[in-house]
């Protein structure tokens, strides 16, 4: 399903994905994007119901003590700006808040203009790296993530987070 992803994603949209340029889709490139540990990490995916295709997937990367989570997006080429990663990010961020993450961050390329303009839309602090100044690092404060994570705990049981259903390409636009 996510070698179906990677040939409808552009090569310059997985450079800027990956920060390199990606010749081949080796079993092990596909085993560290489709083999988490679900201890410290989650990936929702967005799948069209018509054809069951895979349109888009956001994965989370908790920290040792979960206390931060490194987010990632890649989504179908075909359909950036059309709304499918504004829903993929608002459902890892809230994801992360039920999870009681107190922040979540990411690297994005300075010249990916269209994912800063979404961090930034959707509160993120946006930073140059102080390492890589083609890199910046965004960073969105989760308020109110402990205090739901133990609204679910006192309520005894967990959180059932809904994946999104993506309606088909051409309902995005």
């Amino acid at each position: 399903m996510i070698r179906d992803l990677l040939v409808h994603v552009t090569k310059e949209d997985l450079r800027l994905r990956f920060f390199d340029s990606i010749k081949e889709f080796s079993h092990q490139f596909i085993a560290k994007l489709t083999q988490l540990d679900y201890a410290r990490a989650m990936a929702f995916v967005a799948i069209d119901e018509a054809s069951s295709e895979m349109l888009g997937v956001v994965w989370l990367y908790s920290d040792t003590i979960r206390e931060t989570g490194e987010y990632a997006i890649l989504l179908r080429s075909d359909l950036h700006g059309r709304g499918l990663g504004w829903a993929l990010m608002q459902l890892i961020i809230e994801y992360a808040k039920a999870e009681g993450l107190s922040r979540i961050y990411g690297e994005i390329l300075q010249e990916n203009s269209v994912m800063l303009k979404m961090c930034r839309e959707l509160g993120f602090e946006i930073k140059t790296n102080t390492e890589d100044g083609g890199v910046c690092d965004v960073t969105l404060a989760l308020e109110g993530g402990d205090q739901r994570a133990r609204e679910i705990q006192r309520h005894g049981g967990e959180q059932t987070i809904v994946a999104i259903a993506a309606r088909s390409p051409a309902q995005y636009d």
